[in-house]
């Protein structure tokens, strides 16, 4: 990892030399060092393994320069980056390449500025990095992945229900006993100034997740376990034994028709639907564009009345928290929908900016931007991509950092099952994906594991994964929440930067279709 205080140089150095080029109107500099160190798991009781393969790092560093140019038909905006250079040499290539991608943008207004009013400022810090995170060593990575395989092996172990289908404890193996996943440690250090903002600001970030899935071979069993915090000393494998417990409790899984039934959605489904489907939609740009399915309702209701979603990037002790966002802003908390109406967007500077010029804003936001500025505060422009964590060599965009889903009434997980009384527990999702366009609203995806039926208001007989998917709509769902617990966890979806606090949520009517099983010809 780059140290923070070679980043701040090169990002003084940078706006040095750029501020000496004549046709340089506004420039920003942003530079940052990210490193992601994974462990692959890979446990088979029936076929030699290692149980964690492929300790393994990568690290990309570099800086990133966005420039506004003066040109004959007006200011020209372009961004140009280099990897793994933070000399002049790299800084002057960075500033040539966004002079050469340099456009012509009629809707860009300015780089982003602080605003001039007490308490407007960077906060500090929202949390504290994990040094462990930042210095981990290779012994310790490794030793991390192997805390998962351990308290998935103990569950194992200890499983009378196990030792029954196999008849004895000495047979336990035979059953094709699987764990795989991963476990990935984060490390994220940026630094950024402007012409507008010509002092430094510097953020540091780390945290840890895993994704465990643990399976009964022989009895098509399969069980899912996640985890995410700030510091490594918090973390200790409990992923592994909750993956574990539930491929074991889903022996026996029985098949649904297909039908119309109250359900509880647990925590990796909620992940998912906000991940793909709820927060696309809150996003200003998907509003600027007449993509979101929530066009023209801020200010109304948009789902029921219990139900509360909102953003917090500075939120002090969560994983997905930070300081600033890579606009030099300060990140903060966006109310989204509060107590069933839709009352701000998820935006950067730029989204901000245009949407408050749009001449069509009124039909597109259902407000004029110009009364209402709290529904666009620029809390969420960062620079990520597919390899994980903040890059350098993107322009920010819009994301998510820490976002909470809360309700009315308290529900604890089994007050939750008696509300529904008799139901479908969903427990996890995948191929979630809008239909028609995420305007529409209309979604589908499967259920592949960790759902039961709800009996009595009671967890009972365990389902077949890939045999229901759900089909519904976005807006529906939303208005038939029923409730929410209390209780969330840190769930990141595949793919995803945002960390989702996800409760468990009940919702009436939602619609289950049974797969067409595979009949093999006699």
């Amino acid at each position: 990892m780059i140290p923070i205080a070679t980043l701040k140089t090169t990002v003084q150095r940078a706006l040095r030399q750029v501020a000496r080029m004549k046709d340089v109107q506004e420039a920003e500099v942003f530079a940052s060092s990210t490193g992601q160190l994974l462990c692959r798991l890979n446990y088979t009781s029936e076929i030699p393994c290692n149980g964690v393969e492929e300790p393994k790092s990568s690290e990309s560093f570099g800086i990133g320069i966005r420039a506004v140019f003066a040109g004959d038909d007006g200011p020209r905006v372009g961004f140009g980056s280099e990897a793994r250079d933070l000399s002049p040499i790299g800084i002057r290539r960075a500033l040539e390449k966004a002079r050469h991608n340099a456009v012509l943008d009629p809707e860009f207004i300015s780089l982003p500025a602080l605003e001039s009013k007490p308490g407007r400022g960077p906060r500090r810090s929202a949390r504290d990095h994990d040094r462990a995170i930042m210095e981990v060593k290779d012994g310790a990575l490794v030793e991390v992945g192997w805390r998962v395989i351990n308290e998935a092996l103990k569950v194992f172990a200890s499983s009378d229900q196990l030792a029954w289908m196999a008849g004895s404890k000495d047979k336990v193996p035979s059953l094709g006993l699987l764990v795989g996943g991963d476990v990935s440690l984060f490390q994220q250090r940026t630094a950024l100034a402007s012409t507008r903002m010509p002092k430094v600001q510097t953020d540091e970030s780390t945290f840890v997740t895993s994704y465990v899935t643990s399976m009964v071979e022989r009895k098509n069993a399969k069980g899912s376990g996640y985890a995410a915090t700030t510091h490594l000393a918090k973390f200790k494998g409990e992923a592994g034994g909750e993956a574990a417990r539930n491929a074991v409790r889903a022996a026996g899984g029985e098949r649904l028709p297909s039908g119309t039934y109250a359900v509880v959605l647990g925590p990796q489904p909620v992940t998912d639907l906000m991940t793909n489907l709820i927060l696309p939609s809150l996003s200003a740009d998907a509003f600027y564009s007449s993509q979101t399915a929530f066009l023209g309702e801020l200010g109304r209701t948009v789902a029921a009345e219990a139900l509360t979603i909102y953003d917090h990037g500075a939120a002090r002790g969560m994983v997905g928290s930070k300081r600033l966002t890579c606009e030099g802003l300060p990140t903060g908390r966006t109310d989204l929908i509060r107590s069933g109406v839709l009352q701000g967007l998820l935006s950067n500077h730029y989204e901000t900016q245009r949407l408050l010029r749009d001449p069509q804003a009124r039909e597109k936001l259902g407000i004029n931007p110009q009364e209402h500025p709290e529904a666009l505060v620029p809390r969420n422009g960062f620079r990520l991509s597919s390899r994980g964590g903040r890059q350098f060599d993107v322009p920010p965009a819009i994301a998510a950092t820490n976002v909470f889903i809360e309700g009315a009434e308290p529900h604890t997980a089994e007050s939750l099952l008696r509300l529904v009384n008799n139901g479908v527990y969903i427990g996890r999702i995948w191929y979630t994906y809008p239909i028609n366009g995420l305007r529409a609203g209309d979604f589908t995806c499967t259920v592949v594991a960790d759902s039961y039926l709800i009996q009595n208001g009671r967890l009972t007989v365990p389902l077949q994964g890939n045999t229901i998917r759900i089909t519904g709509n976005i807006r529906q769902l939303l208005r038939n929440v029923l409730g929410v617990t209390k209780q969330a966890r840190p769930v990141v979806g595949w793919g995803a930067d945002e960390v989702v606090y996800a409760p468990e949520i009940a919702v009436r009517d939602v619609r289950l279709s049974e797969i067409a099983q595979f009949m093999e010809r006699v």
